[in-house]
């Protein structure tokens, strides 16, 4: 099972520092209404292999929160973007109404490879307008895609290990919170 980084020791303070590792991670930016989806979607990546920045893990965030420091939860965040490779933008009608959503995807546009994941019942049309230029996961199908992309191994290995499950499996751990194919011709 793969990390989330808000509990690894080492930060990078710059881009450049975590960038020239090669790691890759997955920095998962949401609503706060929709944090037990995001964990959902965290805890799957964490199971397939990826290393994922999820912030209801980061302790120094928390006290931050906690103690209403808009600075110090800014420098949180942008430290979580700045260790991630890549950003996950889980939408829903939450979405619209996040104050920290549009931030993160504006600090990490150019610094990370950008994707919106759909949680279940978001229609085409229904992505605020923000967001449309990034890549789109739609469904747990472009999601086991994403995964795939990701680790460098093949949709068969991956199922075969358990590391991911069939999309349209009513055992998928996401079946609750995604949809599982969405047919759009």
């Amino acid at each position: 099972m793969a990390l989330n980084r808000s509990h690894h020791h080492t930060k990078y303070d710059t881009r450049g520092q975590f960038a020239s590792l090669g790691i890759k991670c997955v920095f998962i930016s949401h609503q706060q209404k929709d944090k037990e989806s995001a964990k959902k979607i965290a805890d799957y990546l964490m199971e397939a292999g990826i290393d994922v920045y999820f912030d209801a893990y980061d302790n120094d965030l928390k006290i931050h929160h906690q103690s209403n420091n808009a600075k110090a939860v800014t420098d949180s965040i942008r430290k979580g973007i700045n260790n991630s490779s890549h950003m996950v933008v889980l939408c829903s009608p939450n979405t619209l109404y996040s104050t920290w959503v549009p931030f993160e995807i504006g600090y990490g546009f150019d610094k990370t490879d950008l994707c919106v994941l759909c949680l279940k019942g978001i229609q085409k049309g229904g992505l605020p307008e923000y967001i449309k230029t990034a890549k789109i996961i739609r469904d747990i199908y472009d999601l086991n895609n994403f995964v795939r992309d990701m680790t460098g191994l093949g949709k068969d290995i991956l199922l075969k290990s358990n590391l991911i499950e069939e999309f349209n499996s009513r055992a998928n751990p996401l079946y609750d919170y995604m949809d599982g194919l969405i047919n759009e011709s």
